[in-house]
C-alpha cells in the first residue's frame, strides 16, 4: 500500500468552522437566470449582474468573476444564489446576494480555476436549492 501524496498546500483551499444543521438552514439558496451582465465600472475583479431569481423584481448582484467569464457568456444562464444575504456595497454599487462557485485555490492564486454552480437540467427562477 502506497501514501497518498500530500496535497499541495499552496493552492489546496482551507476550510472554514464547522456549523451547525440549524445555521446551514438558515441560507436561502435559490436558482436565478442572469439577464444582464457587464463588467463593474470601480473594479478591475467584479462583474454587475442582473438576475431574475422568480420574485418579479431583478435582483443586482456583483460578484468577483471577470478574470473567469465574459458578461455575455453569462446572460441566460441559471445560476446558484444566496438570496438571504444582507445588501452590500462593493465599490459603489449595491450587490444582493451571492453567486455560488467552486474554486480549487485559494483567492489570489495564478493558478485557480473557479467554475459557478449551476443546475443540471432547466429549473424555474426562485427555485429553491437544498
Amino acid at each position: 500500500m502506497t501514501d497518498a501524496p500530500a496535497p499541495d498546500t499552496a493552492t489546496a483551499p482551507t476550510g472554514k468552522p464547522e456549523i451547525t444543521f440549524d445555521d446551514f438552514a438558515k441560507v436561502d439558496l435559490r436558482v436565478a437566470r442572469v439577464t444582464h451582465a457587464e463588467p463593474h465600472p470601480n473594479a478591475d475583479k467584479l462583474l454587475k449582474l442582473s438576475v431574475d431569481d422568480g420574485s418579479g423584481t431583478p435582483r443586482q448582484i456583483c460578484a468577483g468573476i471577470r478574470a473567469q467569464y465574459a458578461p455575455e457568456e453569462l446572460v441566460g444562464k441559471s445560476v446558484v444564489i444566496v438570496a438571504n444575504l444582507a445588501p452590500r456595497t462593493l465599490r459603489g454599487e449595491e450587490s444582493r446576494g451571492m453567486l455560488l462557485a467552486a474554486s480549487d485555490a485559494d483567492r489570489g492564486s495564478e493558478t485557480r480555476s473557479v467554475v459557478l454552480v449551476t443546475p443540471m437540467s432547466d429549473i424555474a427562477p426562485g427555485a429553491t436549492v437544498s
